[in-house]
């Protein structure tokens, strides 16, 4: 049997100021050097929650809500969801910071999908995600329509057999 972990155990905090380098003509953070960061801030935290090397599998849709400023302190927060066999849902928020205007803003938030993998670069099982605040059971409780949605827009999956999905849009009990 698998050993089982907390959200908590995978939690990581990364925190980034934006220079000059890391902005577009507007002094925006670009988007790439964002989704770098997140990408680094979530694999932390899948590689915590399984002892493994890890590899990005999928990224969810990344909406950018609020620009972030050249200058901004930027914090990304991340943690496993749920762990399926070998591959782990890891959900990521991003908050910028004006520090000397004392102002934060919820710029981002995503979901990206992790395998864990051997030396070889075999997937291998990872342990059982125990939820325990009521935002991580949401989070958790979600997760495998997400996947599922994931699979079938990728084709690994026949929409058929979305049984999570499905449950959503089955009208056929109403009259």
């Amino acid at each position: 049997m698998r050993k089982s972990k907390k959200c908590s155990d995978s939690c990581v905090t990364m925190t980034e100021m934006v220079l000059p380098n890391d902005t577009n003509g507007l002094d925006n953070l670009m988007g790439g050097r964002l989704m770098h960061w997140m990408d680094i801030a979530a694999a932390i935290a899948a590689q915590k929650h399984s002892n493994r090397i890890v590899v990005t599998a999928s990224v969810d849709n990344i909406s950018f809500s609020e620009p972030i400023r050249k200058g901004n302190a930027v914090t990304l927060t991340a943690f496993v969801t749920r762990a399926f066999n070998s591959s782990m849902e890891v959900y990521i928020e991003v908050t910028a910071e004006d520090i000397p205007a004392d102002k934060k803003l919820h710029t981002n938030r995503a979901f990206f999908t992790f395998v864990a993998v051997d030396q070889s670069g075999s997937p291998i099982d990872v342990p059982e995600l125990v939820p325990e605040t009521e935002k991580e059971i949401e989070l958790y409780d979600g997760a495998l329509r997400r996947r599922q949605l994931r699979l079938v827009l990728a084709k690994r999956m026949n929409p058929d057999d979305a049984t999570e999905l499905k449950s959503l849009f089955d009208f056929s009990h109403e009259e």
